[in-house]
């Protein structure tokens, strides 16, 4: 493909290579350059891509992508912008896949797995093949393929769709991180239908604020032709000004919603309600409990009707989606008592996925969690004052530390454990906090493992260690 045609509907400022020159692959990592490739060299956050350029250089790279000049000894093109200047050239070289089928994001702090596995069994339950990409991993159909983050970088991330497209995906679902928005990473994608969960907070480590961290989800409504959107979130006013020409909102608080939800029913296996939309009135369910499990199926339904699927067979088919792994995951046992696996990690999704288990707990409610390391470290004593106050006793344990000691992070947990009072026990090595909530469990006890969900290891000290805590649970009762 010639290079001019890979940078066709980029902001050029400067050509210092032949625009005619044949390029046969493209990269931004320079161990991954080739003869005839072009290395894209994006400025990071740690590390300025143009000081690749010679590595590049040396494997074969026979053209350079740059935002500001430098000495790189090979063809450069000066570009405004070289993150999005890569994603523009991702969709251009694998031939625009976002446009060959319809595509679905879901942005928001809580709920995203969920809701794009909610959608991916409903448009299949329909009889469409559906490509899925989020934190979980990313799905073409059935086929599992791992992933490292909830949103791959520009270029890997049109490769995943050309993939997908290739398969016969009609659909392709995301989640939209606030950092593949702010990133650029998802640069360039128009989606059919997008959707906002709830903001609370997180990720407060790269936006700084909570004002920062929204204006990145809201990116989102500025690229989209339809959009669903939580009414009850403080912040719905915000993508709700966005530049999508269609909003649709849903709400359990608001009758003027689009959707909305009422005579709510609550049990430990799952959710009934009747919702309302346009004058229409149907009977809905979802076997996952917790309110929090209403506004997950409210947005799935408003997706998927968004693409244009009738409500009433929207409806129809929620009642064909599962229990999404490590998300009020249900681990079997052989005591009397009940434990659950969430991925509940944020101040906001410990204290859903707590009320949600108080609702059909008949004993105490054993709360095991601890904070990552290396990110915003003031939801640590929050996270531990929600947890005490709602839970009957707590573990207080190591999450993925990363770079940081683990009892530094134990430690500021503690005060907010300790300010709400409740009985508590530390256990730095995670495995053995697992081992102690299981063999102190009570009859009717609810014993819930927060923060790993579907996660299968352990990151310490930059190394990942194999930890399945489904497995943990399981192993225990074997021994």
């Amino acid at each position: 493909m010639k290079l001019k045609d890979i940078l066709a509907s980029v902001e050029v400022i400067e050509w210092q290579a032949d625009p005619d020159a044949e390029i046969n692959s493209l990269c931004f990592d320079s161990r991954k350059a080739c003869p005839g490739a072009a290395f894209v060299a994006v400025r990071g956050f740690k590390a300025d891509g143009r000081r690749f350029i010679p590595s590049a250089a040396s494997l074969g790279a026979s053209a350079a992508i740059m935002d500001a000049p430098c000495e790189c000894g090979i063809p450069y093109v000066l570009v405004k912008d070289s993150r999005r200047a890569l994603a523009v050239m991702a969709s251009n070289f694998y031939g625009h896949p976002e446009k060959k089928a319809k595509m679905i994001g879901v942005t928001g702090t809580n709920g995203k797995t969920t809701v794009t596995n909610l959608i991916k069994n409903m448009l299949e339950s329909m009889g469409h093949k559906c490509g899925l990409v989020g934190t979980n991993g990313n799905m073409i159909g059935g086929e599992f393929i791992p992933s490292d983050r909830t949103t791959p970088e520009s270029l890997d991330l049109y490769a995943l769709f050309a993939h997908m497209v290739d398969e016969g995906c009609e659909y392709i679902i995301m989640e939209v991180s606030s950092h593949s928005l702010a990133l650029d990473r998802v640069y360039g994608i128009e989606f059919d239908a997008a959707a906002f969960t709830n903001l609370t907070q997180d990720h407060l480590d790269f936006h700084n604020t909570m004002d920062e961290y929204a204006a990145a989800k809201a990116v989102l409504f500025d690229r989209c032709r339809r959009s669903v959107i939580n009414f009850d979130d403080g912040y719905a006013p915000l993508m709700l000004g966005g530049g999508c020409p269609c909003h649709e909102t849903f709400s359990v608080k608001n009758e003027k919603a689009d959707f909305f939800a009422s005579d709510i029913e609550l049990a430990g296996d799952g959710v009934a309600f009747e919702l309302s939309h346009k004058g229409e009135k149907v009977k809905a369910r979802l076997g996952i409990p917790g309110l929090f499990s209403v506004y997950n199926a409210m947005t799935a339904v408003g997706c998927v009707c968004a693409v244009g699927v009738p409500f009433v067979k929207a409806v129809e088919a929620l009642k064909n989606a599962h229990v999404v792994k490590g998300r009020a995951q249900s681990v079997p046992v052989p005591g009397d008592f009940t434990v659950l696996l969430d991925y509940a990690h944020t101040p906001d999704g410990v204290e859903n996925i707590l009320k949600a288990a108080r609702g059909f707990a008949k004993g105490r409610m054993v709360a095991l969690f601890g904070c990552g390391g290396d990110r915003d470290r003031t939801k640590r004593p929050i996270m531990g004052e929600i947890a005490g106050r709602l839970a009957d006793f707590c573990v207080v344990t190591s999450d993925n530390p990363r770079g940081e000691e683990p009892m530094d992070i134990i430690n500021e947990i503690l005060p907010g454990v300790e300010k709400s009072g409740c009985p508590h026990v530390v256990i730095e090595d995670r495995r053995e906090a697992i081992k102690y909530a299981l063999g102190h469990a009570q009859k009717d006890d609810v014993i819930l493992l927060m923060g790993k969900g579907h996660e299968n290891y352990q990151e310490i000290k930059g190394v990942k260690h194999h930890l399945d805590e489904y497995e943990e649970v399981q192993s225990y009762f074997k021994r």
